[in-house]
Parts: structure tokens; sequence; C-alpha cells
């Protein structure tokens, strides 16, 4: 179905999107809810929301969406670097608000087995246990989740979708190495997946924000306050809208045909091709 609301383009959509009890994976769930979606919301632990002071549980998160945006929404629990857990967050997503248009995956992000952050020093002293967190929360489940939903979108020759990358993947970090090569990764991974489902219209398109004002970014590091202002320089922390809002276009009508691109979200900070 297609809607002729211009104010709802993706009336008639279902969308899931991982990670999205707080920080930017809500953002992004928010903004395809506005537009008009189904959003099925995706969060590895009910209590999640709570963890950065961003919310109280993924069940309230997706109460709260469905009220304020008047759409249908579906609350599912699940490790997305298991299979089996991904069949059946993908299967319960479709079955509760019909097939997958839009995958928005944004489960990840730059955790050490322990939930800490690894030692800034990580690319020759991070513990193996943590090497294989990382990797695996970041880039084994992208590949792992695109792997179930590409089926049906190419079965139905429609599909969008959306991976979470990182500005450290494209230029790596001497802060958080194995985070930024499983950014790399999951950059290399979205390009390769764009050109195996061309023939298929399904677009696979990558998000790669730099710094940006999650409750976790804020909970975990130290930040200099003079790159928290929002207007008058572009050397600043970003704020989560100007991050998720770049997901209209991936996912909505501007976007029917760009696929395989890396979109950095940083302000200009890097300025070299990724």
């Amino acid at each position: 179905m297609t809607s002729t609301d211009p104010a709802r383009p993706l009336a008639g959509k279902v969308a899931l999107v991982t990670g999205a009890g707080r920080g930017l994976g809500r953002a992004f769930a928010e903004r395809l809810a506005a537009m008009g979606a189904a959003v099925a919301v995706h969060g590895m632990r009910e209590n999640g929301p709570a963890e950065y002071g961003e919310g109280t549980t993924l069940t309230a998160v997706a109460e709260e969406i469905a009220g304020r945006y008047g759409v249908p929404t579906v609350r599912l629990l699940g490790d997305l670097t298991q299979a089996a857990d991904i069949a059946r967050v993908v299967e319960s997503a479709a079955g509760s608000l019909g097939p997958l248009d839009i995958l928005v995956h944004n489960a990840g992000g730059d955790i050490a087995a322990r939930g800490g952050k690894p030692d800034p020093n990580d690319a020759v002293f991070i513990a193996e246990a943590d090497v294989r967190a990382v990797l695996d929360r970041n880039l084994l489940s992208t590949i792992l989740t695109c792997q179930a939903v590409a089926p049906g979108m190419m079965e139905r020759r429609q599909g969008r979708i959306v991976t979470i990358g990182s500005t450290a993947g494209s230029r790596g970090r001497t802060n958080g190495a194995i985070y930024a090569v499983a950014k790399a990764g999951v950059t290399h991974f979205t390009r390769c997946l764009a050109d195996q489902l061309r023939p298929y219209d399904v677009t696979v398109n990558c998000i790669a924000p730099g710094e940006t004002r999650t409750g976790r970014f804020l909970g975990t590091r130290p930040v200099d306050e003079r790159r928290m202002v929002e207007a008058g320089t572009l050397d600043r922390v970003a704020t989560v809208d100007e991050v998720a809002r770049l997901v209209d276009v991936f996912a909505g009508p501007l976007g029917a045909f760009v696929s395989g691109q890396l979109l950095r979200v940083d302000g200009g900070g890097q300025g070299w091709p990724a």
C-alpha cells in the first residue's frame, strides 16, 4: 500500500527498529511512526530505557509511541547476536504488524562484554571476551538480522534496510579500535548487501553518526560543555534529532533510488571520503 497523505508517507508500511528502547533507536522509531509506519520496537532488556535515564521500560516506550503517533506498535525482546532470537523477533514483528517493509538496525554500540567501555588501548590489550562482544553486537548482529529480513523483502520485491555505522568505522580511532573495526565491517557489508538486493528493488544504506548526545554517550564520558551548543558552529556534539531525521530520507519516498550509500552525520568533522 502506498500512502497518499504527504504528511504520513509511510502509512500502511511496517518497520522494525532494533535497539529502539532509548537514544537514537527510539528516535528512529518515533520518526518512522510520525510518518505513519507501524513500528516493532525491539530491545535487549525490558528495563534498558532506564539504564541511562531515557525512560522506564521497553513496553512503556512502545505504548508511548503508539499513543503519540496513532500507529500500531509491538514490543519485542531478543539478543540479536543469537540466530534463534533474531528469527523469533522478525517472525513476531511480521506476525503482529504484517510483512516488514523497513528495517532500521540500530542495535549495538561501543560496549564491552561487562557493560562498560573497552580500555583506551584496546587494539592491543582488550580482553578476548570484550573483542567478541563488540564484534558480535555490532557486526554479527547486523549481518544476521539483515539475513533474516532480506528474503521476505526479496520475495515481495520491495523494502528499505538502514544500518547504523559510525564515523569511527571510516576514520579509525585510538579509543575503541575494535568498535571502529566492527563499524567498518558494517559499512562494507551494507554496500555488498545493497549490490545483491538491487534486482529486488530493496535499498540498503548506512547512517554513520559522529558524537551524538544520547543518554549513554553523556553518561559514559566527559564532554566539553562548549561542544554542547546547538547553533552557531558545526564543531559540536550532534543532537539526537539531527541524526535520526536522516531515516526520513533512507526509509521515505526521497530514498527510492538511493542505495549502497554511507552518510556521515558529524557536522563535517571528517573531510575525506569514507
